[in-house]
């Protein structure tokens, strides 16, 4: 659907719209995919330093792991949409006889398991990037620390707004096993990483505002 290769005031419009895609899971893809590039951004600026030679092999390292993430939660975008698609669709199917319902709640089941699966996996990523902006937090160029703290706080974004799609679409579903199996994956991943993510700009915070 190109999402992801649209202008900033392009996917801002196309998201403002009446129409079902994009939506939240996609701008919280996109959301993690800019918190790791600032993160990149910090690696960027402590290569080649000499303040910084002890860790520029890590840095590298890092950065390295960023460029893989950024092109990952780019792709979830589009993802998500693709996904979700065929779900808006399946609302509209009709249910006026026993048969269209039966048809229509087979086809949501495997539309909502679908849609599930996709901002779990943006969650996964949102918090393979936190673990990477603690890094570059603590041992990246400290000019840039304020960009690791932002990083930190739009990937805590991404991971909560994806969250918030997971549990949208497991409500409904019938196969309740299946729900809260994925409902309890979200849970994990938010108990460990908010706080992590918190605990990353409250941290880059004190060190700005230390005088």
């Amino acid at each position: 659907m190109g999402f992801s290769t649209l202008s900033c005031s392009q996917f801002v419009d196309e998201l403002s719209s009446k129409k079902p895609v994009p939506g939240g899971g996609a701008a919280s893809a996109l959301a993690g995919a800019v918190g790791t590039a600032l993160g990149n951004m910090v690696g960027s600026l402590t290569v080649g330093k000499k303040k910084y030679a002890a860790v520029e092999e890590e840095m590298y390292d890092l950065k390295a792991k960023c460029d893989f993430l950024q092109k990952e939660l780019l792709a979830l975008t589009e993802k998500d949409a693709v996904v979700f698609q065929p779900l808006a669709q399946a609302y509209q199917l009709p249910s006026g006889t026993e048969e269209e319902k039966k048809k229509k709640a087979e086809t949501m089941e495997v539309c909502l398991r679908n849609a599930s699966q996709v901002p779990l996996k943006i969650m996964e990523k949102c918090c393979m990037a936190l673990d990477l902006m603690k890094e570059f937090a603590a041992r990246g160029s400290k000019m840039a620390v304020s960009d690791a703290g932002a990083g930190a706080a739009l990937c805590r974004a991404g991971l909560q707004g994806a969250a918030l799609n997971v549990y949208i679409n497991t409500r409904p579903m019938r196969d309740r096993a299946c729900a809260e199996q994925y409902n309890r994956r979200a849970d994990e991943m938010l108990q460990k990483y908010v706080p992590l993510a918190d605990s990353i700009v409250s941290q880059v915070e004190k060190e700005l505002k230390a005088q």
